[in-house]
Parts: C-alpha cells; sequence; structure tokens
C-alpha cells in the first residue's frame, strides 16, 4: 500500500523518503521479493505518481480515497488470501515476512506488536481499530497511552500495517515481538527512529 497523502511526515511522496539513503517503498519491495512472496503489487494513487513511476514492480492504481477504501478496491482486484503491506515499513525483512506467511495460512490475520515495543524505540504508534460497527481511533505517543486500545491475552498491542486477507469474515490476531514491525514511518520522530535502527 503505497498510495497515501504522507501529510504527517510532511516531505512529498512517503514512500520515495530515504531511510538510510534507500526509499522506503524500495526496502519494503525488496524485502518481499526476499521472501516466499510469490507476486508482488504496488497499489499506488493520484497522490503517488512518482512512487508509480519508481517503482520496478507491477503497480495497481487507486483513486485515493483513503486507505481503507484503496484497500478495497486494491482487494477486488486479486485472488484471496493475500499479504498487504504499508510501504511505510523499512525496517521490514524477507525473513520475518516468510515467519508471518507460516504462521497464518489462508485465514484473515492483523499483524501486531506489543505496544512496548515501539515505546521503547522511541517511535509514535497511531491505531485505528475496526471491531463489532465500531471505528476507534487512539494516538499514543512515547509513554501515552488510549483506553481504546487492543489487548489480546492480556497484552496492549497496535496494528503494524502487515495483514493477511483471507476468504474469511473472522480476523485472527499475530502478534510478534519484532522491532522491524515495529517502527511505521509516519512522523519526522519515527524517520529518526528507523534511521538509527536502519
Amino acid at each position: 500500500m503505497a498510495g497515501g497523502a504522507g501529510t504527517r511526515l510532511g516531505r512529498g511522496e512517503k514512500p520515495l523518503y530515504e531511510i538510510g539513503g534507500v526509499p522506503m517503498i524500495d526496502r519494503v519491495v525488496g524485502a518481499l521479493t526476499d521472501s516466499d512472496v510469490d507476486r508482488i503489487r504496488v497499489v499506488t494513487s493520484p497522490h503517488t505518481p512518482e512512487t508509480a513511476a519508481h517503482v520496478d514492480v507491477s503497480t495497481l492504481r487507486t483513486p485515493g480515497d483513503g486507505y481503507v477504501a484503496d484497500l478495497e478496491r486494491a482487494l477486488a482486484a486479486v485472488d484471496l488470501p493475500v499479504l498487504t503491506v504499508t510501504a511505510d515499513l523499512p525496517l521490514l525483512t524477507g525473513p520475518v515476512v516468510d515467519r508471518i506467511l507460516e504462521e497464518t495460512g489462508n485465514g484473515s490475520t492483523a499483524v501486531c506488536v506489543p505496544i512496548d515495543l515501539p515505546r521503547r524505540l522511541g517511535a509514535t504508534v497511531d491505531t485505528t481499530m475496526t471491531g463489532g460497527g465500531a471505528t476507534v481511533d487512539t494516538t499514543m505517543t512515547g509513554g501515552e497511552t488510549g483506553d481504546a486500545t487492543p489487548t489480546v491475552d492480556g497484552t496492549t498491542v497496535v496494528p503494524t500495517g502487515v495483514n493477511v486477507v483471507g476468504d474469511t469474515d473472522r480476523t485472527e490476531t499475530l502478534v510478534m515481538r519484532e522491532r522491524t514491525l515495529a517502527v511505521n514511518v509516519n512522523r519526522p520522530r519515527d524517520a529518526r527512529v528507523a534511521e538509527v535502527l536502519a
């Protein structure tokens, strides 16, 4: 998923923002290439024309109506199950992707990390969770938490931007204590954290 406006980072097209001298989209595509994923499509929008021109894999252009609307459009164009990954995970690696694929199978799975992991790294965390017909938005920075943060087996978790969308309505949650999944680059602070860890 590489079609967002990237306004929080404030540096042009977010997928092309460089971490360690490499555009984030190249890092994510590289991780997927190094994994057992058999086909890669980068979802772009009118917000990311330079990203669409930059990548050397197949692209799917969506209207740029927001993450959920564009994701739904992209999912309608592919066969399920499918792994979805946001372009702002520059620390992602092929072996981590393979572990996710091994753990999830063909059902739908939201991949999360315990909230203490991005906190310890100094990254910000924005979560949007949908469940039971209600959408809950919370923003957590550093030591702040929101009451609406989901828990799994008593552990507070946050979504990573990696999901498996299967052909079932039920979504499982896979919690991984993996720092390569814990830094979504949404703000300059996150970019600084990713630079240190890259």
